[in-house]
């Protein structure tokens, strides 16, 4: 049985015509008719609104077809007599469980082999890194600096070889000017 077929069957349950229905449930009319047609299929929202209104619906039934349609069609599960219940209680309440508080009470050497307060604790995630003499700073850094200026001498000399072909300036006004040497 198809989902379309199994809500015609909610709509026969419920005694009411298909617009009656669907004011019931709170939906459009012609989504009824769609729906039980064939020509579309339920939304979710769709299934959800027709179990919320029709709560004695079984949802293995209206959602995959499997079982009985109604709640008041299930076997009803078999009576445990109240005095076993009561006797399984007694047996739970005679063995009551053991809290955290008296497994440390009754072990006396409970932590004695952990060496955590003996071990040097370490700061927080920051590392120490030495504070060099400024004056060593600033000789590395000009010894540096005389170092690139001979690169950057080298370069010029290199790029001396390359001669210019044409210089263009631009102007604000959008005007521009081109020199050939």
């Amino acid at each position: 049985m198809s989902l379309n077929e199994r809500i015609s069957k909610v709509i026969e349950y419920s005694n009411l015509t298909p617009s009656e229905f669907a004011d019931e449930i709170d939906v459009q009319r012609s989504s009824i008719s769609h729906i039980t047609s064939g020509r579309n299929k339920p939304s979710l929202e769709f299934i959800i609104k027709i179990k919320s209104r029709f709560p004695e619906l079984l949802w293995d039934w209206l959602v995959t077809g499997e079982g009985v349609m109604l709640k008041s069609e299930l076997p009803e599960p078999a009576v445990i007599p109240v005095q076993n219940i009561e006797e399984e209680e007694k047996t739970k309440s005679a063995t009551p469980l053991p809290d955290l508080f008296t497994m440390i009470n009754e072990d006396d050497e409970f932590g004695a082999d952990e060496t955590e307060d003996e071990a040097p604790k370490q700061s927080s995630g920051e590392s120490f890194i030495p504070h060099q003499n400024t004056a060593q700073e600033k000789i590395s850094d000009s010894q540096r600096l005389e170092n690139t200026a001979d690169q950057i001498i080298s370069q010029a000399i290199g790029n001396q070889e390359n001669k210019i072909k044409r210089i263009v300036l631009f102007y604000e006004n959008g005007k521009f000017e081109s020199f050939e040497p």
